[in-house]
């Protein structure tokens, strides 16, 4: 029995993984993937059945313990944003050596135009290099039943499945029909256990096989998949549409495209299927949101060269998200006309939070930084706190990835650059960080770490942090000096206090730690609402 629901991308995502009998899910929470997680813990088949949904430190801890489940013959499901691709990397990568035995799904959700990235990564890439099968869905519709063949997939093939989603198509909602779930599997090992233990004389027999199952992978998506030539009557172009791709092409053609269409949902990229299309065409355009990958690979691989269009040359935009409008000139369509003038609203600029205790820890930093005069340098890390660049405060010089404040300041410290002081959040500290304040220790680096622990990871909504009443613990265990990891409360009423202490574990010649703790004042906000409505 079905019934219809109104879904974002990453809510359809997460329900179809319930439904296909989902043993746990594992993520660091990273915009724009973090409601697939929220979602399972919210939901009530997931509390009946105890999926596992706790958020991981990090998403090479989250990939690596998805391979446990998979191991044990369930089906896990793992989650990120694009740029937490790089950090489980390494697991991701050898995910394919070792393959499947239970369903492994990783969701990466692209950032296009980076509305809260650093960069506009194609996770694509990454299952290419790896020689993992992609599956980017162009609705939600799709994305509820495709992550379910997904597991079905990996099941078959013993291989993981990469779900690639992009910003508009995670967070825009459309009517889903759903379905019934399926049970969770029996704990079930690898008929084949010495491919789980990468040696490498085991490594060389699974490489081999994984060359020739990619290989025909892409032979049965090409001709049993969602991959797809619907004809056109007008064959002066060809058209490659790619996920959330095609859905912009089918909106300006609501009648249906007068070109032949190659509809590409799953990777490998069908190349037979693109030779067919090329055969037809007088020329293609290739429509894929993120890098140019479908339209490098296209230039080797065609039996008749034709001419190709796409981002390369300008023909789509090269940077940000694809739209239906921004396709409408590489279509030879004329621009929409608007009915109305656009109303005319004054863009505001992303800030702290009024009441935010980075605000206040901020101002008492730069109180005492600028005594050290031009050369001192504060390096920042990934998280709400990184606004502290902006206006008014201009708090520290460098921000690149999570976890590099730290291990930027210790390459300062050994130039000579003093002082040499690192901010990063709590959520990104025992994300990135911990590692980093081992090498700080082992090298008696001259450094000074503020953690701005606000108790929640803030930047994505609140999640729980892992080290949240054990940062000093932590940093103690690690090997700094007890009387070196000192605790502040980042208010007004304590700036004098605060700049005393940053003076002084500054002026210490070694590692020192320093807490910054208040509570996010949006989570303490949300706490105090839920005990008035206990009450």
């Amino acid at each position: 029995m079905s019934s219809k629901q109104l879904l974002l991308g990453d809510e359809a995502l997460a329900l179809g993984a319930l439904h296909a009998g989902l043993t746990g899910v594992y993520a660091y929470p990273g915009t724009p993937s973090t409601e697939i997680t929220e979602f399972i813990q919210n939901n009530e088949l997931a509390k009946q059945r105890k999926v596992h949904s706790d958020w991981s430190a990090n998403e090479k801890t989250a990939m690596e313990a998805a391979l446990g489940v998979s191991y044990s013959g369930k089906r896990a499901l793992v989650c990120m944003k694009h740029v937490g691709m790089n950090v489980c990397a390494d697991a991701f990568v050898n995910s394919g050596m070792t393959g499947a035995n239970g369903g492994i799904v990783v969701t990466a959700c692209d950032d296009p135009s980076m509305h809260s990235s650093q960069n506009e990564q194609d996770s694509r890439f990454y299952a290419e290099f790896a020689m993992i099968p992609c599956f980017e869905p162009s609705s939600q519709q799709e994305t509820y039943k495709m992550v379910q063949e997904a597991y079905d997939f990996s099941e078959r093939w013993h291989i993981p499945v990469l779900m690639r989603l992009t910003t508009r198509m995670a967070h825009s909602r459309a009517e889903v029909e759903i379905g019934e779930a399926r049970a969770e599997n029996e704990i079930h090992f690898p008929e084949n256990p010495r491919q789980w233990v990468l040696l490498p004389a085991n490594a060389k027999v699974r490489n081999e096989q994984l060359i020739k199952d990619y290989a025909a992978i892409e032979e049965e998506l090409a001709t049993k998949g969602h991959n797809t030539i619907i004809d056109g009557p007008d064959k002066s172009l060809g058209i490659i549409a790619c996920g959330i791709a095609y859905n912009y092409l089918m909106e300006n053609y609501p009648d249906g495209c007068p070109h032949p269409v190659l509809k590409v949902t799953q990777y490998p990229f069908p190349r037979a299927l693109a030779r067919q299309l090329a055969s037809q065409c007088e020329r293609l355009l290739v429509l894929e949101e993120g890098q140019p990958l479908v339209e490098q690979r296209l230039r080797g691989i065609l039996d008749t060269p034709v001419p190709i269009t796409g981002r390369l040359d300008n023909t789509v935009n090269r940077t940000g998200e694809l739209t239906p409008d921004t396709l409408r000139a590489a279509l030879g369509l004329p621009a929409r006309e608007l009915n109305a003038k656009s109303q005319v609203t004054v863009p505001r600029p992303p800030a702290l939070c009024q009441g935010c205790g980075h605000r206040d820890f901020y101002t008492a930093l730069n109180v005492v930084i600028k005594q050290f005069g031009d050369q001192a340098r504060v390096f920042s890390d990934i998280g709400c706190y990184t606004l502290g660049w902006l206006a008014p405060f201009h708090a520290f010089h460098t921000c690149v990835e999570m976890g590099a404040s730290l291990t930027m300041a210790i390459g300062a410290a050994n130039s000579g650059v003093h002082p040499s002081v690192a901010v990063i959040g709590d959520s990104t500290f025992t994300h990135s960080g911990m590692t980093g304040l081992l090498d700080a220790v082992n090298s008696k680096a001259n450094i000074t770490l503020c953690i701005s622990d606000n108790l929640t990871t803030g930047m994505t909504g609140g999640q729980d942090s892992a080290g949240t009443g054990r940062l000093e613990s932590i940093c103690t265990g690690i090997g700094v000096e007890p009387e070196h990891v000192r605790v502040i409360v980042p208010l007004p009423k304590n700036y004098e206090e605060m700049e005393r202490v940053i003076r002084e574990e500054i002026d210490y010649k070694g590692v020192s730690v320093i807490i910054a703790r208040r509570e996010c004042i949006q989570t303490a906000k949300r706490h105090a609402q839920s005990k008035i409505k206990q009450s």
